[in-house]
């Protein structure tokens, strides 16, 4: 061994020698304060939860078990193989609407998947069918082949009677974490949003309880633990809460989802018309309302009378009816007049107060049966 290195040994070990007896002459003079404060402390005692803790934590206890996470399957074909694979696209929230195995998420959650799997509380999975869906109000309806035992299902409240500041809970599964709850309050009512299918959704509930990518198809509860909306949609630039989320009210999907159940969509009831363009309404100076383009052979609308918009052999226009309401409901586009009509029933009947050529009369039209 040459002199240089053998002098960098001795060097290194006198300087560890020298550190180890610095921490030991460091120990031996630690003063007793800071020794024992080197001990875990004392744990001082919180007493009770408060009363709305106890609350919120009853909720989640009763409600968790109502509430299932849904991943949407997508088919895809390997490059070389004609082996196709199903691997998950998208994650979502639902909730059990009976012990027949029903579960209600949202039409968004489901619509690009070709299947889904349901999980619940209990993290037992099961496929899942697809029994029915409204685009029109982002509902859905699946169905799992479940033991009773497993499917509670999820108190139902009411949404028409809501208040602003009422306590609220979002239960669902953000980012894919399971089961997450959030509260606050309802920020307002009526408000209006635009489904996934361009038709706008009236009478949303906003809330600013927690909502993210995945809490979609969650229920959004009152302080009492019942459903009062479906969370479906956030407003935020970046994606994740701002505090402005919005909920199908409950009136609404107890009204779909029982038709779902039924019929495995809603059928809606019609009046046998096709509606001006708005421009059109607009160029020809009509009143507010829904000018009618056409009228159908042997639909309710032509057995009432009513009269579509149309040229004469000069190119002249005939004047036609425009409908500017629905039993007394003022309606001013076509999606005013389906949203009417939904609340009702095939062979239900309605007074249209029409106008034309400056004239308005009330007329009773029978629905019919109309497209889903």
């Amino acid at each position: 061994m040459n002199h240089a290195l053998a002098s960098r040994l001795v060097r290194c070990v006198v300087r560890a020698a020298g550190a180890v007896a610095l921490l030991g002459t460091l120990a031996a003079g630690t003063p007793p304060a800071l020794a024992a404060g080197a001990m875990p402390r004392a744990v001082t005692p919180r007493g009770p939860l408060g009363a709305d803790e106890v609350a919120t934590i009853e909720v989640f206890r009763r409600i968790a078990p109502s509430v299932v996470h849904i991943t949407t399957l997508e088919n895809q074909r390997e490059l070389f193989s004609p082996t196709v694979q199903q691997v998950p696209s998208g994650t979502g929230t639902g909730f059990v609407w009976d012990e027949l195995g029903h579960i209600v998420t949202n039409f968004h959650v489901i619509q690009s998947g070709d299947a889904a799997t349901v999980t619940l509380a209990d993290q037992t999975s099961y496929r899942a069918q697809l029994v029915g869906a409204f685009p029109d109000r982002d509902l859905a309806v699946l169905r799992i082949d479940a033991p009773k035992s497993k499917l509670p299902p999820i108190p139902i409240g009411t949404s028409r009677d809501l208040l602003v500041g009422q306590r609220v809970y979002a239960i669902g599964n953000p980012f894919g974490l399971d089961q997450t709850l959030t509260l606050g309050i309802v920020s307002a009512l009526n408000r209006e949003i635009e489904g996934f299918n361009q038709r706008v959704i009236r009478g949303v509930i906003q809330t600013d309880a927690a909502i993210n990518p995945g809490n979609s198809g969650g229920p959004l509860l009152d302080s009492a633990g019942r459903l009062i909306g479906v969370n479906s949609q956030i407003a935020s630039p970046s994606g994740g809460s701002a505090g402005i989320g919005f909920a199908i009210p409950v009136d609404e999907v107890n009204r779909v989802v029982p038709r779902l159940i039924r019929d495995g969509r809603v059928v809606r009831p019609a009046l046998g018309i096709g509606a001006l363009p708005a421009s059109v309404n607009d160029a020809l100076q009509l009143p507010k309302g829904v000018g009618i383009g056409q009228v159908f052979a042997g639909g309710p609308a032509a057995k009432a009378g009513v009269l579509p918009f149309k040229r004469d052999r000069k190119g002249g226009i005939v004047q036609g009816d425009v409908i500017t309401a629905i039993d007394d409901r003022p309606v001013a586009t076509l999606d005013d007049v389906l949203t009417v009509l939904e609340a009702h029933s095939p062979g239900d009947s309605v007074t249209l107060t029409l106008w034309r050529a400056g004239k308005t009369r009330k007329q009773s039209v029978s629905l019919s049966a109309g497209q889903s």
